[in-house]
């Protein structure tokens, strides 16, 4: 029975009018053991014959069996098993990968059949001892002599046993000698059982078979043979895996093939990744921003009073008539203060008049309030003391200054506390100063000043109403809810909603909102550059795979299935944005150092979940730019890649 037997083989290439009919009707049929020389001229059709052999391209017509199984009926990856498995392929210009070292191009096809590292290193090893190159498994192709080159190829073609040689002008490149001594290595391959297909135009080459093919034309024309002893053949091919650890180890290697693509083309990996280090950058560092200027403002809110409700009289700001109602009073402040929501209450009115301290009169703001108001409103003491409960109850004359009142009434250094001053030629004693206010909210260049409110009502101004009450609403209680209940109660007390609420979570609601909202636009608007740096990524590895055709035609000639070239090709696509996205993160780590050495109002705030969507962003990116190049690597025609210089 005939190892491969090829009848009624037609090969046509191009369409239309540019319809060549390269294979004519060939009919061949080959033995284990054989050595078989197909010889003819450039454009004879014997590499076209030798490629069909080698189940790299398919016939247009006809039948090609390899131990009587039809190879038009085998799947691109069983074709890819057969060349992994039966053939070892010898080239005119070697196609060895320029980026591994001889030994790694010798056990690239124990890769794709997940031979163990260790194992496919010491058989490398073995095989380029045998053929002599001992000394020489670290060195890269361009390293080693034209000779030395093919040997290599040779050793490669063996790695999976290589039980069928297929020799395309194997000496074509090389000198007479080292030519020799590449004939003398097929004659021993072949003594030792295997089977030999070489194609060359030279009859002395030709000579070293002991069967000979002429074409021309694509037709055979002659097929000569002479009597030779075959060998029993002993050629194992090794066992391929199939477990999960193959598919590991196929995973594991395919990343290594990728981190040595990207290292080996440097600069093009640096220019792909640079739009993914802008985007990701972009995006950490606007959301960084966003999140920074959200817990200024918010920090600035809390110095105002926190989860506080204050009531005022009238309809709302702005309304003329609030000067002229009188209905808020200090007992609507202690009914506020028995319900069960509330934390702490203080009433509040306020009156402007002269302040007069030794030679000095400014006008400012005299502000009665309850001793809760400080830790309500988060002002803090700078020195001296607070007033307290017993202060309110005995109309205590006390007062607590501002910043701006100190350094008004005392800026020749003298220490306000203990001090009198006059307000509306009413004796008060300096206790307290307050820090100052840099929150930004309120008028931070008036003179405010704060005494008990009973001070201020009963031996100040005379008035029964206050102008205001502030309402700490407890932790564990919805603002909105305490609101409502606010009003109505205060409503069932006048009669009337003469009064208007402001609530402090209502503003830090509507601050959070428009900062994220600005937040998200701004995110929005970087992640257009990431999606342009995805498609920078796709360009790029198109241009890449453009680029290395001839090595991916080479991995499909020793075996490569096509999910490994789109696993290598994708993983290598998810590597540059993955990587591109750690350093857009650290590049965006480095924006902030900048920006906080440099900005005194707020510092940028980092968001661990922004980060992760980001680097997670970048991968996904590299996932679905990468796909298209890759799958089209993966579905090229291993001829056709060859054929590429």
């Amino acid at each position: 029975m005939s190892l491969l037997e090829i009848k009624g083989v037609n090969r046509w290439f191009g369409h239309g009018e540019s319809r060549v009919h390269v294979l004519k009707d060939i009919n061949l049929s080959i033995e284990k053991g054989d050595f078989v020389a197909i010889i003819g001229q450039s454009g004879s059709g014997k590499s076209t014959l030798m490629n069909i052999i080698g189940c790299l391209d398919v016939p247009s017509s006809g039948s090609y069996k390899i131990d009587s199984v039809e190879t038009a009926a085998m799947s691109g990856d069983q074709q890819a098993a057969l060349r992994r498995k039966s053939f070892g392929f010898i080239f005119q210009r070697y196609n060895l990968l320029g980026s591994l070292t001889a030994r790694e191009n010798v056990a690239l096809p124990a890769v794709y059949a997940g031979m163990d590292l260790s194992e496919r290193q010491q058989r490398a090893q073995e095989l380029l001892d045998q053929l002599g190159l001992s000394g020489k498994e670290n060195n890269k192709p361009s390293e080693l002599s034209g000779g030395q080159q093919q040997r290599v190829s040779i050793a490669r073609a063996l790695m999976n046993g290589g039980e069928i040689i297929l020799a395309d002008e194997p000496t074509g490149a090389l000198d007479t000698a080292s030519g020799k001594n590449v004939m003398e290595i097929l004659h021993g391959l072949h003594e030792a059982g295997h089977t030999i297909v070489m194609v060359t135009h030279d009859p002395g080459i030709a000579a070293n078979a002991n069967r000979v093919i002429e074409i021309r034309d694509g037709r055979i024309i002659a097929d000569h043979s002479k009597s030779l002893d075959i060998a029993p053949s002993n050629i194992t091919s090794i066992e391929e895996k199939n477990s999960w650890l193959f598919y590991k180890d196929q995973l594991f290697e395919s990343f290594k093939m990728s981190v040595q693509a990207i290292k080996a083309h440097k600069m093009r990996s640096f220019l792909t990744m640079l739009g993914i280090i802008i985007g990701i950058a972009s995006v950490i560092s606007v959301v960084a921003l966003g999140r920074g200027s959200q817990e200024k403002i918010l920090k600035d809110i809390n110095a105002i009073g926190t989860n506080t409700i204050s009531v005022y009289p009238g309809k709302g700001y702005g309304d003329r008539r609030s000067s002229r109602i009188k209905t808020l009073t200090v007992a609507d402040a202690n009914s506020l203060k028995e319900q069960p929501y509330v934390d702490s209450v203080t009433p509040g009115v306020g009156m402007k008049g002269t302040l007069t301290f030794a030679n000095q009169s400014l006008s400012a703001q005299l502000n009665g309030v309850g001793d809760q108001y400080f830790d309500v409103r988060g002002i803090k003491l700078a020195y001296g003391r607070l007033f307290d409960e017993d202060d309110v109850t005995q109309n205590s004359q006390i007062v607590v200054i501002d910043d701006n009142t100190k350094n008004k009434l005392f800026s020749d250094g003298t220490n306000p506390i203990g001090q009198v001053i006059l307000f509306n030629k009413r004796p008060l004693q300096v206790i307290g100063v307050a820090q100052p206010n840099n929150t930004g909210f309120g008028d931070t260049d008036s003179l405010q000043m704060y005494t008990p409110y009973t001070t201020l009502m009963n031996r100040i101004s005379g008035t029964k109403y206050i102008t205001s009450v502030t309402v700490k609403i407890k932790d564990n209680v919805n603002s909105q809810t305490a609101e409502k209940g606010i009003i109505e109660l205060l409503k069932a007390r006048h009669g009337t909603e003469d009064f208007f609420t402001r609530n402090s979570d209502t503003i830090k609601q509507t601050i959070e909102s428009t900062t994220g909202t600005m937040t998200l636009l701004i995110s929005c608007i970087a992640l257009i550059s990431l999606v342009v740096g995805g498609i920078g990524v796709m360009n790029i590895m198109l241009v890449s795979v453009t680029e290395r055709v001839k090595e991916i035609g080479i991995r499909m000639a020793i075996g490569a299935r096509q999910h490994n070239i789109l696993e290598q090709f994708l993983i290598e696509a998810v590597l540059i944005c993955l990587i591109g996205g750690l350093v857009g993160v650290l590049f965006s780590f480095g924006i902030s150092v900048l920006f906080n050495l440099f900005a005194k109002d707020f510092a940028m705030s980092f968001s661990t979940i922004s980060i992760i969507m980001a680097v997670l962003c970048s991968t996904i990116i590299g996932v679905v730019f990468g796909f298209m190049p890759a799958k089209r690597a993966s579905q090229l025609n291993p001829i056709d890649a060859l054929s590429r210089d």
